[in-house]
């Protein structure tokens, strides 16, 4: 095996607004994991993964995306969510080493300056055919530039610091792939000097996950879990009241077939909640499944989630509130540091291929 240096992982949550239950289970905790998995927080863990080749730590890049943020609006609580975000992954079990990096994107200034010169290589027509752009100015007079330039900013977070691991849900893969179409056509002009993320593919292998980890919407299993649901019942917020939420749960949808087992195609609901069962009280899904395999009230399975859930939250608000805003403010100056350190160097090499050093 290999003791060369381990790949540079990389991610990002936006901050607008209020986590759902589903963001938090489905994209949080699983990078938590995965961080804690690769950063040498456990060494076991590290040596034996069968996802890397290298037995030393991944440096784990941790950003706040607040320039992708005020794509969408100028929100006068984004510094307040910034903080809240940085503190869930601390709630969350995030084992801070050496090798784990917070920083906030507006904050290392060569993500903008490279997101320029990137432009300079990237077409107008790659950039009209990404599907969220199109899905967001559909039907509209006009969107911002922000909007359509989204992808190369994104492709400038990940280039900056040589990242080959970036978990992102599938509608971000199109993105991805437009990195690395940026960064080959970049290199064939100017030499090897950025780093290829992985295929899509080979990023779903690395995050142990044959599909994204999807949270479905309380009273319409069919969607996922969404904080823009109009119904309150519909979505489980990370700051709901943890007796409050045993009502959300026991009026979920569920069906009539009157038999519990996971069956996501025929049988969401019942599904949804033996998923969240699972995760929450950090059992395999298929002991979950095991364990309630061939029961027919579905009444018990809820009041079962109800309070697993209920304690989950109360357990997660009480490590939250322990979390001072310093702490967070303290892991960001020396994040910052790191970052703009790495970042900086790898936009002097791009900037003396353009001859503008």
């Amino acid at each position: 095996m290999s003791t060369t240096s381990a790949p540079t992982i990389l991610t990002g949550l936006r901050v607008n607004s209020e986590f759902t239950l589903g963001n938090f289970l489905g994209a949080l905790l699983p990078m938590v994991r995965l961080a804690n998995a690769h950063s040498g927080a456990n060494p076991a863990n590290q040596a034996h993964s069968a996802n890397t080749e290298s037995t030393q730590p991944s440096h784990i890049n941790i950003f706040v995306p607040d320039l992708h943020s005020i794509i969408a609006e100028v929100d006068g609580e984004l510094q307040q969510n910034l903080i809240k975000s940085l503190k869930y992954y601390l709630a969350a079990g995030l084992k801070l080493t050496p090798h784990v990096h917070l920083y906030r994107q507006s904050r290392v200034p060569a993500h903008s300056e490279l997101c320029w010169i990137l432009n300079c290589v990237a077409s107008m027509g790659e950039l009209n055919r990404m599907t969220q752009y199109k899905d967001k100015s559909e039907g509209k007079d006009s969107v911002n530039v922000g909007i359509f330039d989204y992808p190369v900013l994104m492709a400038a977070d990940i280039l900056l610091y040589d990242a080959v691991y970036v978990p992102v849900g599938e509608d971000q893969f199109q993105h991805l792939e437009l990195t690395r179409r940026l960064a080959q056509r970049f290199n064939n002009r100017f030499g090897e000097i950025f780093t290829l993320p992985a295929e899509p593919k080979d990023q779903i292998k690395f995050m142990n996950l044959s599909e994204g980890i999807r949270i479905r919407d309380l009273q319409n299993p069919e969607k996922k879990m969404s904080k823009s649901a109009a119904s309150e019942n519909s979505k489980i917020m990370l700051s709901d009241d943890p007796t409050a939420v045993k009502k959300k749960i026991m009026s979920a949808t569920t069906d009539s077939v009157g038999k519990i087992q996971f069956d996501m195609f025929n049988q969401p609901g019942i599904s949804n909640l033996l998923q969240i069962e699972a995760i929450v009280t950090g059992l395999p899904l298929q002991d979950v499944i095991s364990t309630w395999a061939g029961e027919t009230h579905y009444g018990d399975l809820k009041q079962k989630v109800a309070e697993s859930v209920s304690t989950f939250l109360a357990t997660f608000q009480a490590k939250l509130a322990e979390i001072p805003d310093s702490a967070v403010l303290d892991l960001l100056a020396a994040g910052e540091t790191y970052a703009n350190e790495v970042a900086n160097a790898k936009l002097y090499q791009v900037q003396k291929a353009f001859h503008l050093r």
